[in-house]
């Protein structure tokens, strides 16, 4: 059966059920959280002493709330969860979101109770995201369900699926305050005892507001009907998984995490690349390629340049490009004398750019701006990654540059990575980024973001 989200996503009556006055609880920091993104409708509180919490009155119980309430966030222990889905239910609540752990992921007692409260889920017709969630996030709602301290979330063109509550907690976290992007949904599904990865993917699908999905899961509830989904989508849509459990060792950790069962990791393999969905294999590209996505444009192959103020640079980033799948094409032959022109005669100019020595006759900004100019406007490059030096004694240019070539040539992904004085990369991220301009402040990282997203567009245009 089709699970309504826009009861999730767009909720206009929430009730937080076990809302505490005491700062730092779950129940307490839930409430903060929902403040703090400006949720616009109406917010209930229950609490068994009926007391005020942040100048909002608390009912006694379930059973005291008014009818007709949207969703419900259920921040109580794992014993008292049951009954409260069956409370909600009489109350004609039909959204829930189950925050406690203690189920199957701890012990037999915990698989005991998730039975319990997989029966009144389906007793009730309950749609349940959880338990073992931290929660769901909507910004273009500006709501959010998470306990984790966070804040406002900014919003964005990227969506999240994720079988762990980092995503709703410290990684949100880190998100918010580390990069300059925003999310549209992000869903922790826990234990799954109802909705699953399939229900949310499949409205993922259709969702205006989400632009790429980024999926991290331990396992595959129903499988069957999650790969023939997500073939779809991924015609439509860039999708990226990173499974965890992928060892033996891993798998056993899982099982400890979120009680899921690994597969066998090379059918997993297989049935990712028919899909069409792009394997992840470090956690941080679940937020790196992320990045790149929510401002730049899908790069339309592998062909790469990029521009670099060391040889040696240039040889070891190439063996990178090439171990990664990626190509670093000749320039046609106007590029390169154009290039030469600006370079002296000591260095064969070529791709990639060796653009130090033009920087030291015509100034760091001149070389770097008629340099990325030049790769850009190439048709033998599909991506450009500018590799910038910036120390007090060499120079430190302004970088307006590079906004306004990211302007001119909307259809071509600049990647932007540092070296030099550290102080100096953090404020090119921080000019550049919010004006659409993605930076990394390790040089690998826009190789391997640039190696996942031009694998995508092959996945995408497949017969």
């Amino acid at each position: 059966m089709a699970v309504d989200f826009e009861k999730f996503f767009y909720p206009e009556s929430v009730v937080v059920i076990g809302a505490s006055a005491v700062p730092h609880k779950p129940g307490n920091d839930v409430i903060r959280n929902i403040l703090a993104n400006g949720y616009g409708g109406r917010l209930y509180l229950v609490n068994p002493k009926g007391e005020e919490i942040l100048g909002m009155k608390a009912f006694p119980s379930i059973q005291d709330l008014p009818e007709g309430i949207d969703l419900a966030v259920v921040v109580l222990p794992a014993a008292l969860n049951p009954q409260a889905i069956r409370d909600c239910a009489a109350k004609g609540i039909k959204a829930v979101v189950l925050a406690a752990g203690g189920f199957s992921e701890v012990d037999e007692k915990g698989e005991e109770l998730q039975e319990e409260l997989t029966r009144a889920v389906r007793e009730t017709g309950v749609r349940v995201i959880g338990p073992n969630t931290s929660g769901h996030t909507s910004t273009p709602h500006k709501f959010t369900s998470t306990f984790f301290p966070q804040g406002k979330i900014p919003g964005g063109p990227i969506s999240y699926i994720a079988q762990t509550g980092n995503f709703a907690t410290h990684t949100m976290r880190y998100i918010t305050t580390g990069e300059n992007f925003g999310v549209a949904r992000v869903v922790g599904l826990g234990n799954k005892v109802d909705i699953e990865e399939s229900d949310v993917l499949e409205y993922y699908a259709q969702d205006p507001e989400t632009r790429a999905i980024f999926i991290y899961l331990e396992s595959f509830k129903n499988p069957r009907r999650f790969f023939p989904i997500a073939r779809e989508v991924t015609r439509k849509k860039p999708v990226f998984l990173l499974k965890g459990g992928a060892t033996a060792e891993g798998a056993k950790a899982a099982v400890a995490h979120t009680a899921a069962m690994a597969a066998e990791d090379r059918v997993i393999d297989g049935a990712l690349k028919q899909a069409g969905i792009v394997r992840l294999h470090q956690y941080s590209h679940l937020f790196l390629a992320a990045k790149a996505l929510a401002s730049m444009p899908l790069p339309k192959g592998n062909r790469v340049s990029f521009l670099a103020p060391s040889g040696a640079m240039l040889v070891v980033l190439t063996d990178l490009c090439l171990s990664l799948g990626l190509k670093v094409p000749d320039f046609e032959e106007n590029t390169r004398q154009f290039l030469q022109s600006i370079s002296p005669p000591i260095v064969r100019m070529r791709n990639p750019v060796d653009i130090w020595f033009s920087a030291g006759i015509h100034g760091v900004e001149f070389a770097y701006r008629e340099g990325t100019e030049a790769a850009l406007r190439d048709p033998n490059i599909d991506a450009v990654i500018p590799i910038l030096l910036l120390t007090d004694d060499t120079g430190v240019p302004p970088l307006d540059f590079l906004v306004d070539l990211a302007r001119k040539y909307p259809e071509k992904p600049i990647y932007v990575t540092f070296t030099g004085e550290k102080k100096h990369m953090d404020a090119g991220k921080a000019f550049l980024e919010p004006r659409g301009v993605p930076t990394y402040p390790l040089i690998e990282e826009p190789f391997e973001v640039l190696s996942l997203l031009a694998r995508c567009r092959r996945f995408m245009e497949r017969e």
